[in-house]
């Protein structure tokens, strides 16, 4: 890690942060962040500072907040007169994001364990796992899954 004021290179910033080049840069592309310096050749040039805020970002993504939120998160770290209820709200939201997530997923594992259950797995053609992908399943498979999982997979996205 660069001592405190000297300016390091994308990769020295990379190794000190913990976020690849790729995305310091892909971070760049999309003004979620711009280190403050460039070279005469136009090389980024990081400050102990970029790397501090990059350090936030991967934080951030590592708990699965979005760039929007990331963005949003950044400015209110930046501005020392912030309120600590505009975090604390931005932070909740997603909390209350991910734990209908989280209920989403759970309804996928149930369905997909009940198919699993109810598949032979032998040498036959039947089974209601591609059954049911396909839309084609059993009325039994139907009654126990009901349409309230089904409906709840399509309306995940996943």
């Amino acid at each position: 890690m660069a001592t405190s004021g000297k300016l390091m290179t994308i990769g020295q910033a990379a190794r000190a942060s913990g976020v690849s080049a790729k995305m310091i840069r892909y971070y760049d592309d999309i003004d979620l962040f711009r280190p403050e310096a460039r070279s005469d050749t136009g090389y980024r040039l990081f400050s102990p500072t970029d790397v501090h805020a990059l350090r936030f970002i991967k934080r951030a993504r590592d708990l699965g907040f979005s760039v929007d939120e990331i963005r949003r998160l950044l400015t209110l770290w930046q501005d020392q007169s912030r309120a600590s209820a505009d975090v604390k709200a931005l932070a909740m939201e997603h909390v209350r994001e991910l734990e209908a997530r989280i209920q989403q997923l759970e309804a996928m594992v149930r369905t997909l364990r009940h198919l699993a259950d109810h598949c032979q797995g032998n040498e036959r053609p039947e089974c209601p796992i591609l059954d049911d992908l396909a839309g084609q399943a059993s009325p039994e498979a139907d009654a126990v899954t009901g349409n309230r999982v089904r409906h709840s997979r399509a309306s995940t996205g996943l």
